[in-house]
């Protein structure tokens, strides 16, 4: 399938010019629905041709930029459109019929599983891990997780994933005048996998920190309160 996903994202860059963003946002949106592929066969070509100034405003950083956006506004619009349909259709469903939408069983309940331990913080790690990214979503609409704080994980830890994969694409971009799409794709893939030792655990720990900041604020919150009344 990735192979088929490469030949079309290639036929299709002769359109990049005009249809470059468009496109970014559409195969996103679809990435990050209930039909999963690998965001590398969009992202990393899309950063490789903003570096070679070949989409629409032909300079590299502004058009890097907009495909960041493009991409990650994708993301959040598939990943909303699991959200919906978990919180419409319920587990029970999902648990009979989602394999025949792309959703086995043990991939959903994986999810849950994830989910459950993890909460808010799964939506944002689990946004940066093959196989599970696009799925997180379900539980968290199953559950009808807030949505501020269920747009803002999933955008952050997306946004995070696609400025990866255009970078890598713009690193490669900056630096090979001609590479073909399949060869581009997984030097990209590879570059990732490379590093993805410490790019995830990283991340991690800076949600953890931010979650422990967040709890000793809200915590010395009502210490400080009391104490101003006290003394008033």
């Amino acid at each position: 399938m990735t192979e088929f996903l490469i030949g079309s994202i290639e036929t299709l860059a002769a359109y990049a010019p005009v249809w470059g963003f468009f496109l970014v946002f559409f195969f996103m949106t679809v990435e990050s629905s209930f039909i999963p592929f690998p965001s590398e066969v969009v992202m990393i070509p899309a950063g490789f041709l903003a570096a070679r100034g070949e989409l629409t405003f032909g300079m590299p950083l502004l058009d890097a930029g907009v495909c960041v956006l493009m991409g990650t506004a994708g993301s959040l619009t598939g990943a909303l459109i699991n959200y919906g349909l978990a919180a419409k259709v319920g587990a029970p469903f999902l648990e009979r019929y989602g394999r025949y939408f792309f959703l086995p069983p043990p991939s959903l309940r994986r999810a849950e599983e994830l989910f459950r331990r993890y909460g808010a913080g799964a939506t944002f790690v689990c946004r940066l891990l093959p196989a599970i990214r696009q799925l997180i979503s379900i539980p968290a609409g199953l559950a009808r997780m807030a949505m501020r704080p269920f747009l803002f994980w999933t955008g952050l830890g997306a946004g995070i994933w696609v400025l990866v994969l255009t970078a890598v694409g713009a690193f490669i971009g900056a630096r090979t005048a001609t590479m073909g799409y399949a060869e581009l794709v997984h030097t990209g893939t590879a570059m990732i996998k490379d590093n993805t030792v410490w790019l995830i655990p990283t991340l991690v720990l800076l949600f953890i920190g931010y979650v422990l900041l967040t709890k000793r604020i809200m915590a010395s919150s009502p210490q400080e309160n009391s104490a101003s009344h006290s003394g008033s």
